[in-house]
């Protein structure tokens, strides 16, 4: 595996996005039985988001016609900047199969409770050009829902396609 293995695995917490009448809501229940990619992110992130979808695009490639199990799924943390609209456009980017979800103020303190991890801006929210401090890692789910791995930056995506395949 080229991530840190969670042994034994827990069940993922709950991840729920209301939404909006652009985009309806999401849950991670609804990828239930597949397994799931989740990276914690925003839209103008200026490195480690755009590294780690494209990193995706390539493993999804990777996976060849044997993807239909599989979810890659970038949640927006910066309700300031990221509407449910502009976040699903961003994830289609690197891949039309992507899933983007947007989190509200309300549901991030959610899920960084629930997933035992921060969010904060750098730099004065106010100005245009902050950034926001998140997990640079991604989360691996398996189909049983439960927390299997996490992922670095970097790693290749045929790398990450093998070790998907080891999860299933």
């Amino acid at each position: 595996m080229h991530g840190t293995v969670m042994d034994p695995p827990s069940a993922a917490p709950p991840l729920v996005a209301a939404g909006d009448t652009s985009v309806p809501a999401w849950s991670l229940k609804d990828v239930a039985g597949r397994t799931t990619l989740l990276f914690f992110g925003y839209t103008s992130c200026p490195d480690v988001c755009p590294t780690v979808l494209a990193d995706w695009a390539r493993a999804k490639r990777a996976l060849g016609s044997d993807t239909a199990d599989y979810a890659f799924v970038f949640v927006a943390v910066d309700p300031a900047r990221d509407s449910p609209e502009t976040t699903r456009r961003h994830a289609r980017q690197f891949d039309a199969g992507f899933l983007g979800v947007a989190l509200s103020d309300a549901e991030v303190a959610t899920v960084t409770r629930d997933w035992g991890f921060a969010v904060y801006p750098e730099g004065d929210p106010r100005q245009p050009n902050y950034t926001v401090a998140h997990p640079a890692h991604a989360f691996v789910v398996d189909r049983r829902g439960r927390l299997r791995l996490m992922l670095r930056p970097g790693v290749r995506g045929e790398d990450i396609a093998s070790d998907l395949r080891r999860i299933r």
